[in-house]
């Protein structure tokens, strides 16, 4: 069929064969013609195709049939579906916390950081200056505290399956952030990404000089790294995939064949048209119609 619908549920499955009726029949009631359910993960992830609706159609419908359950819809052209290019923001995305915040533990300026990291994820600072802003608060700061903080730091449920098995796959994977290479350098390998990109402290004498390498990697970098590692690898934006969770990851989803925004803040929510609320990051496997027996679960 022409389009299909994927049901994810979170990790534990609410996801089950009544919900995927209530699905069928939406659709149906709309004049579209369905197919058999395709379970990709028992409990988790179910794949419906359909003819007849367009996909903006068929996920605003579904959304509505089932509103209030904990189920992301994915809704999309079947054809080209599996992408060849992954790029994720780190930040409360890739891992669970805001990396410069725990930096900031130990400058005892944790609450005001995360403050305003969390007006810029809502698109109501500009991203470079507030990065400029908030690391000057770090100077003089010992950078053994990015050690402390890089010992704290916990990966978001399905992050490593997720980059591990589009890898498997043949896709190029990278992890591009408006945060901090101290950072992405070792969460890119310990995950299994190909390549990673941020900022860089200035450091001297042991110690944070509350000062930025220029230029600063933020919201128009991201796009630029999509478009230009695509054209490296031979792909078109429609190959691609790409996940974040805030203001500066905007363009990028938009630009991407498959713009997810994961646990988005409310600017990015409204504009990405994948939208993972409940599932893990494996969702966006499933949303590319890999099978849960396909995941890559341990590194090579």
């Amino acid at each position: 069929m022409e389009s299909v619908v994927t049901l994810i549920a979170a990790p534990g499955g609410e996801l089950d064969a009544g919900i995927v009726a209530e699905t069928t029949a939406r659709l149906n009631a709309l004049g579209a013609e369905t197919g058999r359910p395709d379970w990709l993960a028992p409990n988790r992830a179910c794949d419906l195709g359909f003819d007849g609706l367009s996909p903006d159609q068929a996920d605003a419908a579904v959304r509505m049939a089932l509103e209030g359950q904990a189920i992301d819809v994915v809704a999309q052209r079947t054809q080209g579906r599996r992408k060849r290019l992954l790029i994720a923001d780190m930040d409360s995305t890739i891992v669970t916390s805001e990396t410069l915040t725990d930096v900031a533990e130990a400058a005892g300026k944790a609450d005001v950081i995360a403050a305003i990291t969390d007006r810029v994820m809502r698109g109501e600072l500009n991203f470079e200056e507030s990065l400029r802003e908030r690391v000057a608060m770090l100077a003089g700061l010992s950078a053994t505290a990015l050690e402390h903080a890089y010992q704290g730091i916990e990966v978001s449920p399905g992050a490593e399956i997720l980059v591990r098995t589009m890898a498997a796959a043949g896709a190029v994977t990278a992890l591009v952030s408006g945060g901090f290479t101290y950072f992405t350098s070792r969460i890119a390998e310990r995950l299994g990404f190909h390549i990673n990109m941020a900022n860089e402290f200035v450091i001297e004498d042991g110690e944070l000089t509350g000062r930025v390498v220029e230029p600063i990697l933020g919201r128009t970098a991201k796009y630029d790294a999509l478009v230009r590692l695509a054209a490296e690898n031979g792909l078109s934006l429609a190959d691609t995939a790409a996940i974040g969770d805030g203001a500066n990851d905007l363009e990028m989803i938009q630009a991407a064949g498959l713009g997810c925004a994961y646990r988005g803040k409310p600017i990015l929510r409204e504009a990405a048209r994948v939208k993972l609320d409940h599932a893990d990051l494996t969702g966006l496997l499933f949303a590319q119609g890999l099978r849960e027996d396909a995941f890559v679960t341990e590194r090579a």
